[in-house]
């Protein structure tokens, strides 16, 4: 059969990317205490297109990440990128892997136990330039006023927000990333915000949260800047970039601020 997407094309285009987006697939990942967790992503793959060729072999993305164990560390992803490269005849490749993190989270009075989900995300990409991964972290937090309790008589505003964490780390002599583990960027989160946020709460433990918000009253600038003096100071990291974002509620609009850091010499 004829071979159409492997004929010539004369538009003399390059393309920066062609691939597949949102392939929902099962994968296991390791945790801070070495136990497996498994869940889906959503994955994406692509690589650069030469102007010298119609298209892309997009079942063959499929087929190279089906070849590798559904298990994902910091070698994962740079070896499918690198197998990727190959299959394709291509000069760079990216691949995405986003999905929901669950941890055992327990009330903080009467210690009743739940599973809170975070959104997280792998981004590796592998060139000319180089290799690049990047670890993304989306935490749920409360946050209360600073300004809205120092002028009321009764309370304060609060509101649920998002902390994003995104980290590049240092790679070792094999050229792997080393680890950051989602758990660290996660609690980190959480101690800068007024309070976490947590799947069920009796009433001792809505008393014990709605109390500590007040006695920690953070502007969403505030946030991010907390985030930011924990990770400035971890020699692990590379680059990192923070996000916040609030659903204010008394506002029609989200409250929203934002720092990126660079180490000397980092990517």
């Amino acid at each position: 059969m004829n071979d159409i997407q492997n004929s010539p094309d004369f538009r003399n285009i390059t393309l920066d990317e062609a691939g597949i987006r949102n392939l929902q697939y099962p994968v296991t990942l390791l945790d801070r205490t070495n136990e497996k967790q498994r869940t889906v992503a959503s994955i994406s793959m692509s690589v650069e297109l030469p102007h010298h060729f119609k298209g892309t072999h997009m079942s063959r993305f499929v087929e190279v990440l089906a070849g590798h164990t559904c298990e994902f560390d910091g070698r994962t992803i740079p070896a499918i990128l690198a197998e990727l490269k190959q299959t394709l005849d291509a000069q760079s490749a990216r691949m995405t892997v986003s999905f929901p993190y669950f941890l055992e989270k327990k009330a903080p009075v009467t210690g009743i136990a739940a599973k809170m989900s975070y959104q997280c995300t792998f981004s590796g990409r592998s060139g000319p330039a180089g290799e690049d991964f990047v670890l993304s972290v989306t935490v749920p937090v409360s946050s209360l006023c600073p300004c809205s309790r120092e002028i009321s008589d009764y309370g304060a505003h609060n509101q649920r927000g998002h902390i994003t964490i995104e980290v590049r780390s240092l790679t070792d002599e094999n050229g792997v990333p080393v680890i950051v583990w989602i758990e660290e960027l996660i609690e980190i989160a959480e101690s800068s915000a007024s309070s976490p946020v947590y799947s069920v709460l009796k009433r001792p433990d809505e008393k014990y949260v709605t109390e500590l918000a007040f006695d920690n009253p953070v502007f969403v600038e505030d946030m991010v800047r907390n985030v930011a003096e924990k990770l400035m100071v971890d020699e692990r990291l590379t680059w990192f970039q923070v996000t916040a974002e609030n659903q204010e509620s008394i506002h029609n609009h989200t409250a929203y601020a934002r720092f990126e850091w660079k180490r000397d010499g980092g990517n």
